[in-house]
C-alpha cells in the first residue's frame, strides 16, 4: 500500500463528530418521515413523530413548502411530499454519475500500476465493460469498451456476485442459465465466500494465457457491489511483486470510487444456507 492518504469508511464519521447542522438535520428528518407516509401528515403528527415542538416544526414545514418539497393539497392541514425529490434524483442517470466518478479513478490506477484498467457491471447474466483506460506503457493488454464476457469467465463477474444479496445473486444466476443453458458451477458458494473474506478476486484469465485478472468491488449505498474495478495484469520483465501491488492499488482506489458515489463499505455477507440455483 502506498503512503498516500487512504479513504476509509470511518472518515465520514470523524467529520460528523466535528461538524453538525441541526437545522439541516431537522429538515432531512421531516423529508424522510414523509417518505414513509404516502397519505401525508399534519403539523401535529410530524411534531409528535419527531419529538419536536410544534413551533420549530411549523417553521421547517413553511420552508419546505416554499421550496416545493411538500404541499398541502387538501383542506385538512395534511402535508404530502411533492415529486421534487423524484425529479432531483433523475436529473443525472445513476450510470452517468458512476462513470463520471470512475474515469479519473481508472486513469489513476493505470498510472499507478502501469497496467490497463476497466470498470465492469452486471447485465442479463453477463459482465459488460462500461469504462476502460489503456496502460500508459507502450505495451499492455486491455478489454475494449462494451465488451461482453461470460459471468463465470471473469474476475469482475465473480466479485460482483460475491457481494450481492441472495435475491440479486439468484436473479443473476437465473439469467445466466437462461442465456447459456448451462448448470451453475459446483462449489460456487465456497468460491464466493473466499472472495468475501479476501475482499478481491485474483485468477488466471480463461481467454488469454499469461494474463491474471485482478478485481475489487465498488459498493452502492446498500453495501452491494454495483460494479467491479479490474486490471488484466501482465508481468513485465524485471517486475517484482506486481500482482500484490496492483491488488493493493485496486483496493485503495476502489474505496475512493465507492466513497465518491456515496457507497457503503464492507462486505455484504450472504446466507451460507442459500444454495445457488441449478447447482450440480
Amino acid at each position: 500500500m502506498s503512503r498516500r492518504t487512504q479513504v476509509r469508511p470511518s472518515s465520514a464519521g470523524r467529520r460528523t463528530e466535528r461538524y453538525t447542522a441541526p437545522a439541516l438535520e431537522k429538515g432531512l428528518d421531516i423529508l424522510e418521515l414523509f417518505a414513509r407516509e404516502p397519505s401525508g401528515l399534519t403539523q401535529v403528527e410530524v411534531a409528535r413523530r419527531l419529538g419536536r415542538n410544534i413551533s420549530e416544526i411549523f417553521r421547517m414545514l413553511v420552508c419546505l413548502e416554499k421550496r416545493g418539497y411538500i404541499s398541502e393539497p387538501a383542506p385538512d392541514d395534511r402535508y404530502e411530499l411533492t415529486l421534487k425529490l423524484f425529479e432531483l434524483a433523475h436529473r443525472h442517470h445513476p450510470l452517468e454519475r458512476l462513470l463520471t466518478q470512475a474515469r479519473p479513478v481508472l486513469h489513476a490506477v493505470a498510472q499507478e500500476t502501469g497496467q490497463s484498467c476497466h470498470l465492469a457491471m452486471l447485465s442479463d447474466g453477463q459482465v459488460v465493460v462500461v469504462a476502460q483506460v489503456d496502460a500508459p506503457r507502450s505495451m499492455g493488454f486491455s478489454l475494449h469498451l462494451g465488451a461482453q464476457i461470460d459471468l463465470f469467465d471473469t474476475a469482475s463477474g465473480h466479485v460482483i456476485l460475491a457481494f450481492q444479496s441472495v435475491a440479486v445473486r439468484e436473479m443473476a444466476l437465473a439469467a445466466w442459465q437462461r442465456r447459456t443453458s448451462r448448470r451453475v458451477p459446483a462449489g460456487i458458494d465456497r468460491h464466493l465466500a473466499r472472495i468475501r473474506r479476501l475482499g478481491y478476486e485474483r485468477m488466471p484469465s480463461y481467454q488469454v494465457k499469461g494474463v491474471t485478472n485482478i478485481s475489487c468491488p465498488i459498493f452502492n449505498q446498500h453495501g452491494e457491489a454495483i460494479a467491479a474495478i479490474s486490471v488484466p495484469f501482465i508481468t513485465h520483465l524485471g517486475e517484482r511483486d506486481g500482482q500484490a501491488r496492483v491488488t493493493s492499488a485496486l483496493r485503495e482506489f476502489g474505496a475512493r470510487l465507492t466513497a465518491g458515489i456515496g457507497g457503503r463499505f464492507g462486505p455484504l455477507l450472504l446466507s451460507a444456507t442459500a444454495p445457488a440455483r441449478g447447482r450440480a
